[in-house]
């Protein structure tokens, strides 16, 4: 392999390693705003769609759940925004941006297992960002929200992995 060849190779495989250690490093308050809404709208989003076309009445529990907790979530982030001064992306920025963020999902008998599935990832990287923020910020009132909201997304998590093994969410609650 010539020199250039294997420079660009170096030189790729590094940029590749940037990308993927980018959601490893700290969000500025305004971006984790910005992004966490995003995702949460995402996540409202693909449960409305999911209370549409299920008619499991276990996922229909656990849309209404979702997007109650995750309206609140986002409510929250709103007001801490407007309370720091923030700078946050428009509306119509974010949306777009949740849009790109919903999953695809198939029609039919196998709607309800990608909606579970989809919902374990989506909670799972929640978590990791609302945890990862909550060690590394400064703002008192991120860490209030990361701490209200956790136990709500470590519920939703536990609800959907139980989705996704197929099991009744009643089971949970005993």
């Amino acid at each position: 392999m010539s020199f250039m060849a294997t420079h660009l190779s170096h030189t790729g495989f590094a940029l590749l390693l940037g990308l993927s250690a980018s959601t490893a490093f700290a969000q500025s308050p305004a971006e984790f705003i910005d992004d966490a809404s995003a995702k949460g709208m995402a996540d409202i989003e693909a449960s409305r769609l999911a209370h549409q076309k299920t008619s499991s009445k276990a996922v229909k529990d656990y849309t209404i759940l979702v997007i109650n907790d995750r309206t609140t979530a986002n409510q929250h982030l709103a007001k801490i925004a407007r309370k720091l001064d923030l700078p946050v992306a428009p509306r119509e920025e974010v949306i777009s941006k949740a849009k790109a963020l919903i999953p695809e999902v198939p029609e039919g008998e196998a709607f309800d297992a990608a909606y579970a599935e989809s919902q374990v990832k989506a909670t799972e990287e929640a978590i990791e960002q609302i945890q990862q923020q909550a060690e590394i910020t400064e703002v008192p009132e991120l860490k209030a929200f990361a701490e209200e909201t956790l136990p709500k997304l470590q519920n939703h998590l536990q609800m959907a992995k139980a989705l996704k093994a197929g099991r009744a969410l009643d089971q949970l609650d005993g």
